[in-house]
């Protein structure tokens, strides 16, 4: 998936996830394509947008509800892999959920 997820109308909410990464992939990118794989068939989803330069990474996924985010942050292989993000991956991360309000979109 790449490029502005398409939500739609407010109010719904997003997850955003910020990390810096340990050196190496160790299966990170395997694992990174699967995350997104399984939560795009997740009740509730709505979308996901990414990026990672050298220094930083930020996805942002989308979610109808606070539950639909809950379910997903207690699904069995999402949890394997916060494990492994945990004592592998990250050097560092944040997670904030916010409700979103109001969106606008642009298109040439």
């Amino acid at each position: 998936m790449s490029g502005i997820a398409m939500t739609p109308e407010p109010p719904y909410y997003a997850v955003i996830f910020s990390s810096q990464r340990t050196e190496g992939d160790r299966g990170y990118g395997r694992m990174a394509d699967k995350m997104v794989e399984l939560a795009a068939k997740q009740k509730g989803f709505l979308g996901v947008e990414s990026v990672r330069d050298d220094q930083l990474g930020i996805t942002v996924s989308y979610w109808d509800t606070l539950e639909s985010i809950k379910e997903w942050k207690e699904h069995a292989a999402h949890k394997i892999a916060q494990e492994k993000g945990k004592s592998e991956w990250y050097k560092s991360f944040s997670l904030r959920v916010c409700r979103v309000e109001r969106d606008n979109f642009f298109e040439m």
